[in-house]
């Protein structure tokens, strides 16, 4: 009898992936982990030029996502466990998981939605982190 791995967090084993086919230089991934809280990450990641892309490919057994990389991306991950952050110490937690200053991305997940570290301190919003990506 096969026994089949069970995967707690979804999202860090996307990033995980996303990571290791990275850095082994592929150009894309396939992988049956979807939801909206991926896709949503995954598209914040396309628009800070960190992947190439992704798209949902019907498979009867609720879809695999496709990821396209173009090898711009140094590190993704989750941030466990999942920090509240309060608009002034966004600073803190910059330091802690991005390399620099301005350089990076935190997906913040807060009352209006996810968003980038920079946009929700535009916005003067707080709230609870979820990844982070460089």
């Amino acid at each position: 009898m096969k026994q089949q791995m069970v995967l707690n967090d979804p999202l860090a084993n996307v990033l995980s992936h996303i990571n290791n086919h990275e850095k082994l230089g592929r150009k894309e991934i396939a992988t049956n982990n979807n939801s909206k809280l991926i896709r949503q990450v995954l598209k914040m990641m396309q628009e800070e030029s960190l992947i190439g892309g992704f798209e949902e490919i019907e498979d009867g057994k609720g879809n695999q996502l496709k990821v396209y990389l173009i090898g711009s991306l140094n590190e993704c991950g989750v941030i466990k466990p999942r920090f509240k952050v309060k608009v002034k110490d966004y600073e803190k937690y910059e330091k802690r998981y991005l390399p620099a200053m301005d350089f990076g991305l935190l997906i913040v997940s807060t009352s209006q939605g996810l968003m980038s570290n920079k946009e929700a301190k535009k916005k003067n919003l707080g709230g609870t982190l979820i990844s982070y990506a460089y």
